[in-house]
């Protein structure tokens, strides 16, 4: 109980520190209420993602699960694929994904994606994921654009 109690308290001092930034939630349904809260953000016309990472993303080593790290990487760049597009359903039909380092349960995990081109039907798509200065993960998407289901 006492481990669960400083848990909340390190997320709640993040939620925090991320609100106090400019940072707002990211309303979230399925998979990823699962996996947030996650947070957004513009500065200088640009979009940022943020995702505190909580015990419940911890691997067998207690660090930040890689397939968390990819979750988080594919859904920026989704995001802001489907915002340059301005098209409100894309699907990923690619994502490379470079383990850098570890991240650690406590970081508040910043994703910064760009769009490197985009087509009428594919929008290709970089990010770093960083933990403070650290790079944890560097990633590339592809982006499929999809028809309007009517």
């Amino acid at each position: 109980m006492l481990a669960e109690t400083g848990q909340n308290d390190m997320t709640d001092k993040a939620a925090a520190k991320l609100k106090s930034d400019g940072w707002t939630m990211v309303d979230t349904t399925g998979f990823l209420h699962l996996v947030g809260p996650l947070w957004q953000r513009v500065v200088d016309n640009e979009h940022e993602y943020a995702l505190v990472a909580q015990d419940k993303h911890h691997n067998r080593r207690g660090l930040v699960q890689g397939g968390l790290l990819m979750t988080f990487a594919d859904r920026t760049c989704g995001m802001t694929a489907r915002y340059v597009s301005g098209r409100p359903t894309l699907a990923t039909v690619q994502l490379d994904t470079h383990f850098v380092d570890a991240g650690k349960i406590g970081d508040i995990l910043i994703s910064k994606p760009r769009v490197v081109r985009s087509t009428r039907s594919l929008i290709f798509v970089t990010t770093e994921v960083n933990a403070g200065d650290r790079c944890i993960v560097m990633a590339s998407g592809v982006f499929k654009i999809l028809k309007n289901e009517t």
